[in-house]
């Protein structure tokens, strides 16, 4: 084994556990997020993730921002901060306390800023570590975080004694235990699929580009909501959703410049190879 090989792999071992125990705690913050806030609210928050994705993209992956991509990273971060200001403290939460209302908004706003690191470690993995253009690396990536991930909350679910639980709230599941089960593997099953997707688009284009895909679908979240859970949908948030769709309306009207720019490039570049063929 060579040295560079050697350092490598000690890189590795030092980014991948990092990331994976992060992801868990990731996750531990959305759950109490969610435990807290009405779906709406939650997800609306959780837009948020991109402008936090975008300052550990500039840190950490060298990501270059146009005004399309400011724009949009704006837009997108308002519609999240206007939450902050929805005088329905409740909001389809019934029970739910002020204070109870607050640990949630911040742990949904702490999960999403991690969830930004997790994306931009993920590209910094790819860039600098792992230098393989196959489907295996996105594969290994995935399988070796979601196990230190999944090992690290089972680990905290009999420490905390919440398994003892798990019994009772099968039994209390209004469509009976196998569509309990069935709804736990469906989402275990559709989370790894969005977790190929999401890693695939980092690998092929960036953490920055990945996450807009994914905040793509957020303002889909609050209408269903409204409609399967009953939800409330306010003022606020109209404006806040409508924001979202704008912000990502921005930044892909970038790359589709982009990408125009650089048609046009690899274009004129062949026209100036051939000219002087042609004079010959």
């Amino acid at each position: 084994m060579g040295e560079a090989q050697e350092v490598q792999l000690h890189i590795m071992g030092e980014i991948l556990p990092a990331k994976a125990r992060l992801l868990a705690a990731d996750c531990y913050l959305y759950t109490i997020g969610l435990q807290y806030l009405p779906v709406s609210t939650y997800t609306l928050i959780c837009a948020s993730q991109l402008a936090f994705n975008s300052v550990f993209s500039f840190l950490l992956n060298a990501q270059k921002f146009t005004p399309f991509i400011i724009n949009s990273l704006v837009l997108l971060t308002i519609s999240s901060i206007l939450l902050v200001f929805n005088n329905e403290s409740s909001d389809g939460t019934s029970g739910v306390s002020k204070a109870n209302y607050a640990i949630g908004f911040i742990c949904t706003v702490a999960a999403s800023a991690g969830y930004g690191l997790v994306l931009s470690l993920t590209q910094l993995c790819f860039n600098k570590v792992i230098k393989k253009q196959t489907f295996k690396a996105v594969l290994d990536m995935i399988i070796y975080q979601q196990i230190v991930a999944t090992s690290v909350i089972v680990v905290g679910l009999f420490a905390s004694g919440d398994w003892k639980g798990l019994t009772r709230e099968m039994d209390g599941y209004k469509m009976g235990k196998v569509s309990y089960v069935m709804n736990l593997v469906g989402t275990a099953i559709s989370w790894q699929v969005f977790s190929i997707g999401c890693v695939g688009l980092v690998f092929d284009v960036s953490s920055l580009f990945s996450n807009s895909i994914s905040v793509l679908g957020l303002p889909i979240v609050p209408v269903l909501a409204v409609f399967v859970f009953n939800d409330k949908m306010g003022g606020v948030k109209v404006i806040s959703m409508v924001l979202a769709i704008w912000g990502f309306i921005s930044y892909a009207y970038h790359h589709y410049l982009d990408d125009r720019n650089c048609k046009a490039e690899k274009r004129n570049a062949g026209e100036v190879s051939k000219a002087p063929m042609l004079e010959s």
